[in-house]
């Protein structure tokens, strides 16, 4: 419910960024890293599934986690958190996500000293490309893969010029992953043998040369997973389109249907 949740804090099951306090038998004090001057508490039922016979095998102090918002405490002022209602996948993507914020945090913060910004418009800056971007990683994302970002949007000094050179040399990835499923069906007395050919169709667009690696895996009928590590996005798009089209034309031959979609 909405009333549970503090002013100015995380909303109800949103997953937050913490740092553990403290650690007691009956469970964990935690400060909110992203919210300043907001705790949390993470009682010992929250923290793992089963019984735990010693919480501190599970958190001490000084430990970063991710956890999922409850509720208010009745205190008014701290989070009941859970840190077991998290799985390992959303972890690891939710504590990427928090990295690279810091990180880009850290980037214009190197900016604002190179153009002479004071705090006041360290922080608006800061402010008004998270609003434009959604995420001020996200700014910094777009304006390297599209240089004319920031002035389509409307940014404009001398300023914009350092944002797009530190976009450019430490945001750009050494490479690009996309992951996507097929729902394959096929009624045919070989229809094991003509998905094994239409993934395999699909892994042949891999080249090595230029480290494009498709690979394809079986999820549990009738899902199948690809896979794809390129260079940059152009060609891991392009790449896509052929390996997905690849597939689909094989299955579509053998009377069969796929459908692809990426994650």
């Amino acid at each position: 419910m909405t009333e549970d949740i503090l002013e100015n804090g995380p909303a109800e099951s949103e997953l937050v960024v913490c740092t553990v306090r403290e650690v007691k038998q009956n469970g964990a004090y935690v400060d909110l890293d992203e919210f300043d001057g907001i705790e949390g508490f993470i009682f010992i039922g929250e923290i793992a599934s089963g019984w735990v016979k010693n919480i501190r095998g599970f958190v001490r102090p000084g430990q970063r986690l991710i956890c999922k918002v409850m509720r208010a405490r009745k205190d008014g002022k701290s989070l009941e958190l859970s840190l077991k209602s998290v799985n390992e996948e959303r972890k690891r993507d939710r504590l990427q996500q928090w990295k690279n914020e810091e990180r880009a945090k850290q980037l214009l913060k190197v900016i604002g000293e190179q153009v002479g910004w004071n705090e006041k418009q360290l922080s608006e800056t800061q402010t008004e490309l998270t609003e434009s971007y959604g995420t001020l990683y996200g700014s910094f994302e777009e304006a390297a893969q599209n240089p004319e970002s920031l002035a389509e949007i409307g940014f404009e000094g001398d300023w914009t010029k350092s944002f797009v050179e530190t976009a450019i040399k430490n945001i750009i990835p050494d490479f690009v992953e996309l992951r996507g499923t097929f729902t394959i069906t096929v009624d045919h007395p070989d229809g094991i043998d003509v998905i094994r050919n239409a993934l395999i169709a699909a892994e042949e667009f891999s080249n090595p040369e230029a480290e494009l690696t498709i690979t394809c895996h079986y999820d549990g009928a009738p899902s199948y997973r690809m896979d794809l590590r390129a260079p940059d996005f152009k060609s891991a798009e392009k790449a896509w389109e052929n390996a997905s089209t690849a597939c689909i034309e094989i299955i579509n031959e053998a009377g069969g249907s796929a459908v692809s979609q990426r994650d």
